[in-house]
């Protein structure tokens, strides 16, 4: 798998994988990153993408010093499952 990109032109983290581009769309507002959308196409279903899409945004996220709001259902449940990232939510 390819390495998170963070677009910042279109607003999303990217993770090209096998030729299909999975994204994690966001907003951002001084120091807080809201989360906005997950997108994994059909193709790379199943794999881990998104998981590993995410984790490496919020990396990226815990790296710029951001707040993050996790309006994601997707994100908002992976960040449940790995509560060492729970220190990045802000309300």
């Amino acid at each position: 798998m390819s390495e998170i990109i963070d677009n910042r032109e279109h607003h999303r983290f990217e993770l090209e994988v096998d030729g299909h581009l999975a994204t994690e769309h966001y907003k951002r507002d001084g120091n807080i990153i809201t989360f906005e959308h997950t997108d994994v196409p059909k193709e790379l279903g199943g794999k881990g993408v998104g998981s590993k899409l995410v984790q490496g945004a919020l990396d990226q996220v815990r790296a710029a010093g951001l707040k993050l709001i996790p309006q994601c259902p997707f994100v908002k449940a992976w960040i449940e499952k790995h509560p060492d990232y729970a220190d990045l939510v802000t309300s």
